[in-house]
């Protein structure tokens, strides 16, 4: 199934501030065992693998996880843009020494995952956070705090993230610890491409990017302190990460040597 560009489906509105934000309608659909996630359109926001809840099912998702080349034992991870839950649910599971979060604008979507995509309730280690993404980078309190944080936020027309500007990056590398490592879903063939890139770039000692896939998705990964790259290490590392998770990882080392062959 084509793959469209991932959203946060907040649409702008001309009511007052003071009114509730206008959200498009959260659907669902089903083929070949996936449940997708879609926003009033046929558009795929998200998926879930019906037998297999918290395994990332988009190839993108998974390359969200490349952090986990360099961490290997995260105590705190945070997703901005719930979508299915995907990436909350594996590093939940994954990482049972870790606190996880997720920062999600549209209540329905919280819902949506709690009712149809398995998402557990909050507890000690899980929370949930109904909040816009920019109010959460931007408290001083969670300043330093975080190992990896994982952005995914689109508009309802999939123009480019949401939050694209350099002080936007900058809280978010704010948020990370001095090792910490952050992975944003962007898209190679659209103009917000470059606009982000350079903006992370402003930001973070070091941005890389693995391969385009789906409908033009790029994941770049950015490190807050920026680091040799040892692929003999890395090819080992994501050989434990393919016998610990089956998670794709040699696809990544291999995607990275070509991006920067």
């Amino acid at each position: 199934m084509l793959i469209k560009r991932k959203s946060i489906e907040k649409e702008e509105s001309s009511r007052p501030a003071t009114r509730k934000p206008k959200y498009a309608p959260v659907t669902l659909s089903e083929q070949d065992g996936v449940r997708y996630l879609h926003f009033g359109t046929e558009w795929v926001q998200g998926a879930m693998r019906i037998r297999k809840p918290d395994w990332p099912e988009l190839e993108y998702a998974q390359q969200m996880m490349a952090w986990m080349l360099w961490i290997e034992t995260p105590q705190r991870i945070a997703q901005l843009g719930l979508g299915t839950a995907a990436l909350t649910k594996f590093c939940y599971k994954q990482f049972p020494q870790a606190e996880v979060m997720a920062v999600e604008l549209n209540p329905s979507v919280i819902a949506i995952c709690a009712s149809m995509f398995k998402l557990p309730d909050n507890d000690a280690r899980l929370q949930v956070l109904e909040m816009d993404a920019l109010d959460f980078v931007g408290d001083a309190a969670r300043h330093g705090t975080l190992d990896a944080l994982q952005v995914d936020l689109y508009d309802a027309t999939a123009r480019g993230p949401v939050l694209d500007t350099p002080q936007f990056y900058q809280a978010c590398a704010a948020c990370l610890n001095d090792d910490g490592i952050m992975t944003v879903n962007l898209f190679g063939d659209h103009p917000s491409y470059a606009k982000n890139l350079k903006a992370m770039k402003f930001a973070f000692d070091q941005v890389l990017c693995l391969p385009q896939v789906h409908d033009g998705n790029v994941v770049a990964i950015a490190f807050k302190r920026g680091r040799q790259i040892d692929y003999e290490a890395l090819t080992a590392r994501a050989a434990q990460i393919v016998a610990e998770t089956k998670l794709p990882a040699k696809s990544w080392v291999k995607g990275l040597k070509q991006q920067q062959s």
